[in-house]
């Protein structure tokens, strides 16, 4: 039987852009000025994907500054390397077509994310942006999926959580949203394990289940 689905909400980094470029080079120098461990990329990806608090305990006794020192370091160039992934655009094109409300909820801050956004001209498709901001809690926390939702004028019960990390699935399991992960940095067993209901390769496999649900 078809879910009651009236509107898609989908994490950014890892789901439906590439943007870890900037992320994994200012992590590496923020690591090595502080003198702590070097991650590799798929390291500082799985940290990414679990929330704040994980990003946050690879910098020990350092934390506000090496958080501060972090995000001044990605904000010198984060457009360079953002790219689409595979099959983003076209899914934001067939949602708008059908009607069907889009947005994104990301843990990166938002004017970031809105200028990312408006770099790769998706702004059209796209009817609500949530990022990070100072008063509100960040993924797992399920403020922001409430918070989009209420833009959206739809109710948290007839949503899908679409996203690749653990702290997306966290937070549709407690929004009481649909959860649908993307096996990229984490495993299905490991997103199925905290509350995944469905787990696909990529968008394209996401769109073509989505369409069965919606049509």
């Amino acid at each position: 039987m078809p879910l009651d689905i009236h509107a898609v909400l989908l994490d950014m980094d890892g789901t439906v852009v590439d943007a870890f470029t900037p992320i994994v080079r200012a992590m590496q120098q923020t690591l090595k000025e502080f003198d702590l461990p070097i991650l590799s990329e798929r390291e500082i990806r799985r940290h990414t994907g679990q929330g704040d608090c994980s990003m946050k305990t690879l910098f020990g006794a350092h934390q506000e500054a090496a958080s501060q020192r972090f995000i001044e370091l990605h904000d010198e160039d984060y457009l360079t390397g953002l790219k689409p992934l595979l099959g983003a655009e076209a899914f934001f094109k067939d949602m708008q077509q059908q009607g069907m409300p889009v947005a994104i909820v990301t843990s990166k801050g938002q004017h970031r994310a809105e200028h990312q956004l408006q770099h790769l001209g998706w702004q059209p498709w796209i009817h609500t942006v949530v990022g990070k901001v100072k008063e509100r809690a960040n993924k797992p926390n399920p403020a922001s999926l409430y918070v989009a939702a209420k833009a959206m004028g739809i109710d948290i019960h007839k949503t899908v959580m679409i996203g690749d990390g653990i702290a997306d699935m966290k937070a549709a399991v407690r929004a009481e949203s649909y959860g649908v992960g993307i096996s990229a940095s984490f495993s299905q067993e490991e997103l199925q394990h905290v509350g995944a209901s469905k787990v696909f390769a990529n968008i394209p496999e996401v769109h073509t289940w989505l369409n069965h649900q919606i049509r």
